[in-house]
């Protein structure tokens, strides 16, 4: 397997991460994302897949099916359109689960 990274969401958020030698995806809603995406996690090309909060948004059945595989590792990052939560509370699920508790709030 590759320990390649790919980053997929809208063209704005991800475009800057080309250039640190990541593979970008834009995410369209006019086209077949989900396709896109499947794509990206069956490959067994990348480790990581960052997709911003905004297209997780659209993902989160394709996304489920992924959590509980160890690769490739799905990380919610924030988009140019702000931070949701969603990424901070997808970590947070991660941790309690891997420690047995959740340790942010103790």
């Amino acid at each position: 397997m590759s320990e390649r990274i790919a980053v997929f969401g809208d063209k704005e958020s991800v475009y800057g991460f080309a250039a640190l030698g990541l593979d970008t995806y834009f995410f369209d809603p006019s086209e077949d994302y989900v396709a896109v995406f499947k794509k990206l996690c069956q490959s067994k090309s990348y480790t990581i897949i960052y997709i911003t909060e905004a297209a997780a948004a659209f993902l989160d059945k394709e996304i489920a099916k992924y959590r509980s595989e160890p690769s490739p590792a799905i990380i919610l990052i924030p988009g140019v359109t702000g931070n949701t939560g969603e990424g901070l509370s997808a970590i947070r699920i991660s941790v309690e689960k891997a420690v047995g508790s959740d340790i942010f709030n103790e």
